[in-house]
């Protein structure tokens, strides 16, 4: 029996509210067209700066979601 696959992409998401909330921001825009999302891996998270206060929150995440074959036997 083969193993699954799994194909990782990197997504930046933003928030003007927090980290957290950028994250959510990126999965629920993946998860509108991808199917079978498995993990989601914070590689770096920094903040954008106006007059040196916070506007936004950025994270940058690598996702994984399931590989489905098109190909028919």
């Amino acid at each position: 029996m083969p193993g699954s696959v799994y194909k990782v992409i990197e997504l930046v998401g933003t928030s003007t509210e927090s980290w957290e909330e950028a994250a959510r921001s990126a999965l629920k825009a993946a998860a509108e067209s991808l199917e079978d999302l498995r993990i989601a891996e914070v590689v770096t998270s920094d903040v954008r700066l106006e007059g040196n206060e916070i506007v936004e929150f950025r994270v940058k995440m690598k996702v994984s979601f399931k590989y489905h074959s098109e190909l028919t036997d």
